[in-house]
């Protein structure tokens, strides 16, 4: 793989990163490369000759970037070609095998703003086959309730990581593209998700158009909204909104009617507003005298905060309100983990309810070394050791998991995996409070743009691996390697997994259901966040303070350890 850069006198960290990027996309995403051994090469042509370097290949055969320049390319080549045995290889075989990009979500929100088209990012594997699909079932559906003028709704379901945010802003940017009176939007309650989002279109669209970072802001704005703004729009108004197509993103995050009249009373002066928010949601969409859609993004075991309803909500808001609206749902509807609490089979049973497979998206796309993490994922949260040992046999060649009892061996790890421009960052549960004698502050706050945007010269970033970030910075959002730092809110007791919030002194014992099934998807969720390998750190604690005692952190390593995940201490 060889860069020229013509003119260049030396060898630059920004160009060696460049090349080592492209050579890493080959070996992940282009079939025929997957398992031939792979030379990034800088060309800097200018540069002063230097002696031929010995090469360093990582486990998958990619070497680390070498430099050189044009006089000595050619006896460069010749150096590797002389070092290493290359085996004979099909070339007409190679250049027919297909590329399978799968973009990060900041990526492909980049790629959908500029080309208004996920071409650039497509795949033909069963996770982008999935994909389509889905979204073709929802534009179906609109189309339908266009023509026949009734108002619908779709509930869009999947795992971790398989793409419902990609998917939600494909539909609303497709919708907006080709049929323009619908002016279709994608609102997002996920607060650092909307702004990372942002903040990288703008700096995208600045750098490439030449305009002031000011100017791009305006117009990348209206392209994914808040949804607490569009909610705030509509309170104590008649006004009937513009937009006939709405996505909600993460909609199991939409607060419970209690959450929604505290914040509306405290925060906004509306004292009598006794709505859930899906509700009034709906009951603004509801104004609409003809049509319209609206496309709920559901998340498995996605809840982590106080007042977040699950799917409850919007289907008793459908049942009470709006009788008449049109329901698509997927049948993984009814899996527990996406929290229903009422009978789901009653509701399933009414002539206007439709069940569509394809609107489950069952692959993770987030991890394109191992699809079945998520399953990996909730054998081990939900305390299932031998599935969750089964399945790791499955996964960790192509995604490698690991345990520390030291937080100094987690960094080391995430720097030797991580290559080119590859994000890494530590998180850890937002309740994780006696993380601190570690050095992880957890109630400090993060810039979430410059956290997972910034590169590895800026100490905001996460490649510094000194801020951490929380399930609630991280949800939604995605790192090449994580650091998961494991603390005593959330340990194994041998037999099964133990709550508990630290307060003021001491910890105390969580027995509120809901409140444990938060803390148990913060885990999750920080469990998923990774695309190709993680580590995780669970400290040894301490005999001589009680609030970082070892009984909190012993049998959560030998669980991880039961669950087959090796140790590298």
């Amino acid at each position: 793989m060889i860069e020229f850069k013509v003119g260049a006198k030396e060898h630059s960290l920004h160009a060696l990163d460049q090349v080592q990027d492209y050579a890493l996309d080959l070996k992940n995403f282009h079939e025929g490369s997957h398992d031939v051994p792979i030379v990034p090469i800088l060309v800097s042509t200018k540069a002063e000759s230097k002696p031929l370097q010995e090469l360093r290949f990582a486990d998958d055969l990619v070497a680390f970037a070498v430099g050189t320049n044009r006089d000595d390319l050619g006896p460069l080549i010749d150096f590797v070609c002389a070092r290493r045995i290359f085996p004979a290889w099909n070339i007409e075989l190679w250049m027919t095998r297909g590329y399978k990009p799968t973009p990060s979500i900041v990526e492909a929100a980049e790629v959908l703003y500029r080309t208004h088209s996920v071409t650039e990012i497509s795949r033909s594997d069963a996770g982008a086959i999935n994909l389509r699909e889905t979204n073709t079932s929802v534009s179906t559906v609109i189309d339908r309730s266009r023509l026949e003028k009734s108002k619908s709704i779709c509930f869009v379901t999947g795992v971790p990581g398989s793409g419902k945010t990609l998917a939600g802003l494909d539909l609303a940017t497709r919708r907006s593209l080709e049929h323009v009176e619908e002016h279709a939007v994608f609102l997002s309650g996920n607060d650092p998700l909307v702004e990372v989002l942002r903040e990288a279109l703008t700096r995208d669209k600045a750098k490439r158009e030449g305009i002031s970072k000011k100017e791009a802001e305006r117009e990348v704005r209206s392209f994914i909204q808040n949804i607490r703004h569009f909610r705030d729009e509509y309170v104590g108004n008649d006004s009937i909104p513009t937009e006939k197509v709405v996505v909600f993103d993460e909609a199991q995050r939409a607060w419970t009617r209690e959450q929604a009249a505290s914040f509306m009373q405290r925060k906004r002066g509306q004292a009598n507003f006794d709505m859930s928010e899906p509700e009034f949601l709906l009951s603004v969409m509801n104004r609409h005298a003809d049509w319209c859609t609206v496309v709920c993004l559901i998340g498995g075991g996605q809840e982590i905060n106080t007042g977040e309803a699950g799917i409850s909500e919007w289907i008793s808001a459908l049942e009470v309100r709006f009788p008449s609206w049109e329901v698509y749902v997927s049948p993984r509807i009814v899996l527990p983990e996406y929290g229903y609490q009422g009978d789901i089979d009653v509701f399933l049973a009414s002539p206007r309810v439709h069940k569509d497979e394809r609107l489950h998206l069952a692959v993770s796309m987030r991890s394109f070394r191992a699809e079945s993490l998520s399953e990996f994922v909730g054998y081990l949260i939900d305390n299932r050791s031998d599935d969750a040992r089964t399945t790791y046999e499955v996964i960790h060649k192509d995604y490698p998991i690991f345990l520390t009892r030291d937080l100094g061996s987690a960094r080391n790890w995430l720097r030797s995996h991580a290559r080119g421009t590859e994000r890494f960052g530590l998180v850890a549960s937002s309740g994780a409070l006696r993380l601190r004698p570690e050095g992880i502050f957890v109630k400090a706050d993060i810039e979430p743009a410059n956290w997972f945007l910034n590169s590895s010269s800026d100490v905001r970033s996460s490649y510094y691996l000194e801020d951490v970030a929380s399930e609630f910075v991280v949800q939604g959002l995605e790192l090449d390697w994580a650091g998961v730092c494991w603390d005593g809110d959330f340990h194994h007791k041998g037999t099964g997994w133990a709550c508990q919030s630290f307060k003021g002194t001491k910890w105390q014992s969580v027995s509120v259901e809901s409140r444990r099934l938060y803390l148990k998807n913060a885990y999750r969720v920080l469990l998923t966040r990774a695309r190709q390998g993680m580590v995780l750190f669970v400290p040894r604690g301490s005999t001589a303070d009680r609030t970082r005692s070892p009984c909190f952190y012993d049998g959560t390593f030998e669980y991880l350890r039961n669950c087959g995940i090796p140790a590298l201490d």
